[in-house]
Formats: C-alpha cells, sequence, structure tokens
C-alpha cells in the first residue's frame, strides 16, 4: 500500500454538471417485477439518476464542467498547465480524448494532457496524479476532469446493475496552496479480481464481433451483451467490505489523526447498503457522512467531486473542511484521501 504526502498543495476549485434528464427509477424498467424495483431501490438508495442523450458523451459533460468551473471561481485558463481525464466511457478508442478536451476549452498548445482509463476509484487516482504534478516548481494549476456516460455502457435488462449507474462530470483544480495541508494518500488494486467488474468483449483480447453483440441470457435471468458491463455483486461487496475498511483505517492511522479530527466522511457512491456498512464500521455520525447517490445514482470516478460540490453551499468553503475520501471498484482498484477544502470555492452542480 504506497502512501503519497504532500504540503501546500490543495483542492482550490470543483464543479459538478448532470445531464438534464431525470431517470425515475421507480419507473425506468418494466424487466423487472415491481417488488424487485422497490426492494432494490431500498437496499441501493437510488431512487433517480441522470442519462445523457445519445449524442451527448463524456467529453462534452467535462468540457461543461471545467467552463463553469472557470466561470464562477474565476480561473484563468492560460494557467492550466496540466489536464487529466478520467473516464471508462471516452469519445473514441483512440485518440485520446484528454488532447481534443484541451482544445475546445482553448487551452494553450503546450498543455500535458492524458487520459486515465479507471473507474469508482478514478477520482481518488487522479488526485494523485493531480497533486503530484501541482507540487512541480514550474506548474501552476491541474485540472483533473471526471466524466462517464455508464448508461451506454450497462443494459437496461442486467438485474445486478440496470437501475444502478447514473451520468455526469466534475471538474477539479488543484494548485499550489498557502495553508500547509498535510495530505495522505494511499494507493491499491488486486488484478486478481479483474473479472469482479468487467465488459469483456468489444476490445483487443476479444474484438467486436456478431457474438459479443449477441443478447444472452443468464442465470439470473439479466440479458446483456458482452459489450455491456457485466458485475459480479457478491464477490464486489465482499471486497468493499474487507479490502476498503482495513485501508481507510491505516490511512488514518498513517495520518496521525483520529475519527473525531474528521469533519466528512465522502465514499464513492456504490449504493447505500456498502456505504452504510462502511460507516456502522468506523462509528461515523449522520451528519459527518455525504451522500448525493439518491439523486444522481453511481456515476463511477465522478461520485465523489460530484458529491462534494452538491452538498456544500456556492463560493469558499469555510469552517469545517477536514475530508476523508475513498474510491473503490473495477481492477480491483481502491483508494484513500485525507486532505483540506479550506479556500476551496465551489461551484455547485449545473445541468447539461
Amino acid at each position: 500500500m504506497p502512501y503519497l504526502r504532500f504540503q501546500n498543495v490543495g483542492i482550490s476549485a470543483i464543479a459538478g454538471v448532470v445531464p438534464k434528464r431525470v431517470i425515475d427509477n421507480y419507473h425506468y424498467t418494466h424487466f423487472m417485477t415491481d417488488k424487485e424495483v422497490q426492494t432494490l431501490i431500498s437496499m441501493t438508495g437510488i431512487a433517480a439518476r441522470r442519462f445523457a442523450e445519445v449524442d451527448t458523451c463524456s467529453s462534452d459533460l467535462c468540457i461543461a464542467a471545467a467552463e463553469k468551473l472557470f466561470s464562477e471561481a474565476n480561473v484563468d485558463r492560460n494557467e492550466i498547465d496540466v489536464l487529466l481525464f478520467v473516464s471508462q466511457t471516452p469519445d473514441y478508442r483512440t485518440p485520446p480524448s484528454s488532447m481534443m478536451i484541451a482544445d475546445k476549452l482553448r487551452l494553450k498548445k503546450d498543455i500535458g494532457a492524458f487520459d486515465i482509463n479507471l473507474g469508482c476509484s478514478g477520482f481518488v487516482y487522479g488526485l494523485h496524479a493531480a497533486f503530484m504534478y501541482a507540487s512541480q516548481i514550474e506548474i501552476r494549476k491541474v485540472l483533473l476532469l471526471n466524466g462517464e456516460t455508464k448508461s451506454k455502457a450497462y443494459s437496461s435488462r442486467d438485474k445486478a446493475t440496470s437501475l444502478l449507474f447514473g451520468d455526469g462530470a466534475a471538474a477539479t483544480l488543484v494548485e499550489k496552496v498557502n495553508a500547509a495541508n498535510p495530505t495522505i494518500m494511499s494507493m491499491n488494486s488486486n488484478g486478481a479480481g479483474y473479472k469482479h467488474i468487467m465488459m469483456p468483449g468489444g476490445g483487443y483480447r476479444k474484438p467486436s464481433s456478431e457474438e459479443t453483440l449477441m443478447e444472452k441470457k443468464y442465470p439470473d435471468g439479466s440479458i446483456r451483451t458482452e459489450e455491456q458491463g457485466a458485475m459480479d455483486g457478491e464477490a464486489v461487496f465482499n471486497f468493499t467490505i474487507t479490502d476498503v475498511p482495513k485501508d481507510i483505517k491505516e490511512t488514518l492511522m498513517e495520518s496521525g489523526l483520529a475519527w473525531d479530527d474528521i469533519d466528512y466522511f465522502v465514499p464513492h457512491q456504490a449504493n447505500r447498503f456498502i456505504t452504510d456498512h462502511i460507516a456502522k464500521k468506523f462509528k461515523i455520525t449522520p451528519e459527518k457522512l455525504l451522500y448525493s447517490l439518491h439523486k444522481y445514482g453511481n456515476t463511477s470516478s465522478v461520485s465523489i467531486p460530484l458529491t462534494i460540490a452538491d452538498w456544500f453551499p456556492f463560493g469558499i468553503r469555510q469552517g469545517k473542511t477536514k475530508i476523508l475520501l475513498t474510491g473503490f471498484g473495477v481492477g480491483l482498484s481502491w483508494g484513500t484521501v485525507i486532505t483540506d477544502l479550506k479556500d476551496c470555492f465551489n461551484c455547485g452542480v449545473g445541468e447539461f
């Protein structure tokens, strides 16, 4: 479990964007019975989500989030030296979406930009990279963009996933700050579990074909193609209640802090059952536990910054600002971040 430690670097602004189209989970699908739908919503806490239109990509949502951040937080786009785009639903297999985004945002021509292919741990991993770049003497500002259109990646007739995922984007600005802001981050992976969350067809191991595009029925009654995402819910749950709490506990110990020192716990918004289980394990009080999944669903790597943008009032964050973030998912991968949001400008969540 590698730890990274930082001083004088922090999140200076954050903005979220979601599509206008609201999906009411109670009326989303006729594939399951009303009882099955009620049971799933009760367990996951996901009553509504946002879906992008057919011609809207993750990059479009990220561009909107970045423009919102530039405008409302009064950020000079010419000072962005590095752009990181985290997504598993990019516009194309190639070229990387980050370069196109940089061009559409009218950023300078010599900006460093690259894509990070990660899911639900992607914000935590993205922060690792953003903080490392921002720590360099000649780097002024790093723009971290998380964007997903998971509605296009999963089958509406998959009983394990059809009511979980939503679309959205977030823009996070990382730069040097005047405050010390001691920050610690952990980063973990276990490739032995790579099949637990997977899209087996359509890549170069198993290229797109009639077979991978053919709908198949599975033992639980789900119907999907091999080019749509599949998840082993039981295996993922076991991972989240063992490896993730252990990482949180050990990172907190490494930081020299206690739970009383943490003002807010912002977990990846996987589902309420998982998050409540982790919170109960650490006796986290409700006022410290931040949620947005009831409105936006599981937005993969977007969920943590989207929750922050949704939760805090518009403008400069003041008062209690010490946060603990944890992201976990595909790979398997997971990580924890403890940092401070002091002087972070929150632009809130807008609609695309």
